[in-house]
């Protein structure tokens, strides 16, 4: 009798363990490539993949509001971009993906060689370990790259692709190397969104997540330190930072990269809260305790993050002081209303000015896309009238203007305009009209402002109108203004100075929403110069 029951006792046992021990392979093919370039393009040719690709591009291209020139997935939505990248003489993005044929996240990938123009690749790395292949970064070596990432069900998670085009990733553990804690061991963090880099000859991998340590107890943003010697066995050593100041009670530390910036030593910590989207610390990083100073921090996005604002980042340095930002803008419609909900803003390039301050431009050179080009010479603009730019009209296009503001309050431009006003987004520059820059360390500055609104924007009733995306710029006295502006069907941008941008989802509904026009508040300005060019569409 006890050996019946011990052989049911086993087989009960057994069968538990395959319950628990789920198998999440893809359903999504997966292909092996040689290791040599010319072979990686010759089967990339004729995959599978890249032409199902290519043929869901050409279906989803009729959608009015599909971007021209900002990358999208070329199959279904996307998330968080991931592992941006430079290898091999070419940038990749990786970005949360969801197959059609088992939409749980894997990673997409991308390649470009100037940050404009984007190739697609199949998929990288694929569900089977975890659930769900979450968000993470990469680290680049001489001869591999790595990625570690959150493999949800499962814990923190590495693989490493060595070829050309980095097709093929190779897990290298058949477990989390960053697991679950038990409850019991009093441990404060969660398994989430790694980032991770080499220090010496040990890595170290930095967690998203938050804490109850803020004022009475509430949730502030937190981010654990981890580090290893061979990538599988991890040691918890402790928050990473202390004493900031400039995060929002409330917000988390998702998606966290840590990289360096400028040419004095300071560092960049870019990271989501899912409260206020994204968001970025500046500071000194101590190499002996392994801790972040914070001395200055602030919004990538400036309101709340979800309705069409500026989410998670990817990063990755440029190799010239400066680093590379991009990062998935989510949705401003309806969940479930057309094919996508999501799309990646331009390429960001963040530098510091002599002052320390965080400096935001375009990365790439948007020259190769321009089509057709308009311009308006140098004119009076009289305060309180408005004037329309008939020479200036499109929905994908690129508009270069410089402003003398003089005494002007607000200087207001108009864009998706229909010809009766039924649409319009607003994009306003408010002369000395932001915040007191006040901190008692030198003379007070009053700042001046960059909004977009597009609570005018479309008349469908399926947008989720945003409060404004309102965001403080310095502007010297007599500094002429410049407003660099890229629009992309559902997207604007704009990029004040090369120093701030705002950017916020747009619908207009109207096919005949293309229109300019420019208006100065209060008091006489002047546009000194404006420039516009059609932009062709990366995806033909």
């Amino acid at each position: 009798m006890n050996k019946l029951f011990s052989f049911f006792l086993m087989l009960f046992l057994l069968g538990s363990v395959a319950v628990f021990a789920q198998d999440y392979t893809s359903k999504v093919p997966r292909f092996t490539f040689g290791n040599q370039p010319e072979e990686q393009q010759k089967q990339l040719k004729d995959n599978l993949l890249i032409k199902r690709f290519q043929q869901s591009r050409k279906e989803l291209s009729v959608d009015k509001h599909r971007p021209y020139y900002h990358f999208i997935s070329p199959e279904g939505k996307l998330n968080d971009p991931n592992g941006l990248c430079f290898w091999n003489g070419k940038w990749h993005l990786f970005f949360q993906a969801y197959p059609p044929e088992d939409p749980r996240q894997h990673w997409g990938h991308a390649v470009s060689s100037d940050l404009v123009h984007w190739r697609d690749l199949p998929y990288a790395i694929y569900p089977g370990i975890e659930r769900m292949s979450f968000s993470g970064s990469t680290w680049v070596e001489k001869d591999r790259v790595i990625a570690m990432y959150h493999g949800v069900d499962a814990g923190n998670m590495v693989a490493i692709s060595d070829d050309p085009l980095l097709l093929n990733w190779t897990k290298i553990s058949d477990k989390a190397v960053i697991a679950q804690p038990d409850p019991s061991e009093g441990l404060p963090y969660s398994p989430w969104d790694p980032n991770i880099w080499k220090k010496g000859d040990k890595y170290y991998s930095l967690m998203g997540g938050n804490l109850y340590n803020g004022p009475g107890g509430k949730k502030v943003r937190a981010n654990f330190l981890f580090e290893s010697a061979d990538l599988q066995n991890w040691k918890y050593l402790h928050p990473f930072v202390e004493g900031d100041r400039y995060s929002y009670i409330g917000d988390d530390g998702s998606c966290p990269y840590f990289w360096p910036i400028g040419e004095n030593g300071k560092y960049i910590l870019l990271y989501f809260s899912h409260k206020s989207g994204g968001k970025y610390l500046l500071g000194d990083y101590d190499q002996v305790n392994d801790k972040f100073n914070v001395t200055d921090g602030g919004n990538f996005n400036h309101g709340p993050a979800s309705r069409g604002g500026v989410h998670a980042p990817s990063a990755y340095p440029d190799g010239k002081g400066g680093v590379i930002a991009i990062f998935n803008m989510n949705t401003g419609k309806e969940i479930g209303e057309g094919n996508y909900t999501e799309l990646m803003t331009l390429p960001w390039r963040l530098t510091l000015d002599v002052d320390e301050r965080l400096q935001i431009s375009p990365a790439g050179d948007y020259s190769s896309l321009r089509g057709r080009h308009s311009s308006v010479s140098e004119m009076q603009l009289p305060a309180n009238n408005e004037f329309t730019l008939p020479e200036i009209s499109g929905n994908a296009i690129e508009i270069d203007l410089t402003l003398d503001p003089k005494d002007a309050s607000a200087i207001e431009l108009k864009v998706l305009c229909s010809p009766g006003k039924e649409e319009y987004t607003r994009i306003t520059f408010y002369h000395d009209g932001g915040y007191l820059n006040r901190d008692y360390s030198g003379p007070a500055i009053r700042t001046s402002a960059i909004s977009i609104d597009n609570l005018n924007s479309s008349i469908s009733d399926k947008v989720d109108f945003r409060m404004p995306e309102t965001a403080d710029v310095q502007i010297k006295d007599g500094e002429p203004v410049n407003l660099h502006v890229f629009i992309d069907r559902s997207i604007v941008e704009v990029f004040v100075n090369n120093r701030q941008c705002v950017a916020l989802r747009t619908y207009p509904e109207r096919d005949d929403s293309k229109g300019v026009s420019i208006i100065s508040h209060g008091k006489d300005a002047v546009l000194k110069s404006l420039d516009a060019w059609q932009m062709k569409n990366i995806y033909q």
